[in-house]
């Protein structure tokens, strides 16, 4: 007899809707074919309609229904199987146990269970780890390369925008004993999105505009996460140097690297071979992946390509001058760097088709 195969909509959540990512998030899922959004929290605007904060949702799917409501938790559990997390670090895991405990699966886009050291916790965040007892069975939920750990997860860690901007392009070279992954140096920047909705004076639109600016130098809290990936994909535990900086636009990450190639990559001493094998490992590992564009030896990233949609773009050259691998990377740092790369996940977790709702 035959069966109808297709999953049934997942009833989701989303805390702290009212941020660019949990904004961006509520779009996504509100076109979201396998979606049921069932609540939304906001101290914020408790009672509020959604359309009354986000007006130009109001016409979408389900959104009329809509409203906001206080963050309880054992009235989420009571609406919502799923919860997206989208809080800041620290406050995302006074949710995230209740909810696993209640049986909820927890997709946290907050840095709270990414790092799996609660003492490197500790000295990034400068706190002690809130829910430590959850870190060993939080999953790192970088789709492309933790697919299979995803599909079994009750507690997924969404990676933060930075460190997919570099661990993407980085980790089949890494894989592939292409780099030295202890040479990396990676500067990126970021649309002022990434520092959240908030009215912090260096953020406001005079401070902002016309300004380019470094900032979290030398250890931007997202380097935690970052070299912990790319040790574990080194085998050994490796540093690298990170410098974040903050340019006048809204959205985008754009994300440029230096590393040395390794011993391997060098066996000819040609930068030709150098090139065909960086291209070769950086196909084999993304030439299949719908949110991944390779751009190869002679395109550049742009983040006009790339904003408001879950793409990352990614290029490379090899510089012969001075011997060094240069690959660069362009992205959205609310939809692939958060909201889009979370819903790529519940898409794995769930059974749907992984494009599933972000077709954009």
């Amino acid at each position: 007899m035959h069966q109808d195969t297709c999953p049934a909509k997942v009833k989701v959540a989303v805390i702290g809707a009212s941020g660019y990512s949990g904004e961006e998030l509520v779009k996504l899922l509100l076109l979201h074919p396998q979606v049921d959004l069932t609540a939304l929290t906001s101290r914020q605007y408790e009672g509020k309609s959604l359309g009354e904060v986000f007006p130009k949702f109001a016409n979408l799917p389900g959104a009329k229904e809509l409203s906001f409501i206080a963050p309880d938790t054992d009235k989420i559990l009571e609406l919502a199987e799923l919860a997206f997390l989208a809080l800041p670090h620290g406050v995302a895991a006074e949710f995230a146990a209740p909810l696993c405990a209640g049986g909820c699966l927890v997709i946290d886009l907050s840095a709270d269970f990414r790092i799996h050291d609660p003492v490197v916790y500790k000295e990034f965040y400068g706190a002690d780890h809130p829910a430590p007892e959850l870190l060993e069975q939080a999953v790192y939920g970088l789709p492309e390369w933790r697919r299979d750990a995803i599909k079994q997860a009750k507690l997924i860690a969404s990676p933060g925008c930075y460190p997919t901007s570099i661990l993407l392009p980085c980790l089949p070279l890494i894989k592939e004993d292409l780099i030295q992954p202890s040479t990396i140096i990676a500067n990126s920047l970021s649309g002022v999105s990434g520092a959240g909705r908030k009215a912090d004076i260096p953020y406001l639109y005079v401070e902002c505009n016309e300004s380019v600016r470094p900032y979290g130098v030398p250890k931007h809290r997202h380097l935690s996460e970052i070299e912990q990936e790319i040790s574990l994909a080194a085998g050994c535990k490796t540093v690298i140097q990170f410098t974040p900086h903050l340019i006048p636009v809204n959205r985008g990450i754009l994300t440029t690297l230096t590393m040395a190639p390794s011993e391997k990559a060098m066996a000819n001493n040609h930068a030709a071979s150098i090139i065909e094998q960086v291209d070769a490992c950086l196909k084999k590992a993304y030439e299949n992946e719908p949110f991944v564009r390779l751009l190869g030896a002679k395109g550049l990233p742009d983040t006009k390509h790339v904003v408001g949609t879950n793409n990352i773009e990614i290029a490379f050259r090899y510089d012969e001058r001075t011997g060094r691998l240069i690959v660069m990377s362009a992205e959205d740092n609310l939809v692939k760097g958060a909201s889009g790369q979370a819903i790529q996940s519940m898409n794995i977790l769930r059974g749907f088709p992984e494009t599933t709702g972000l077709m954009l």
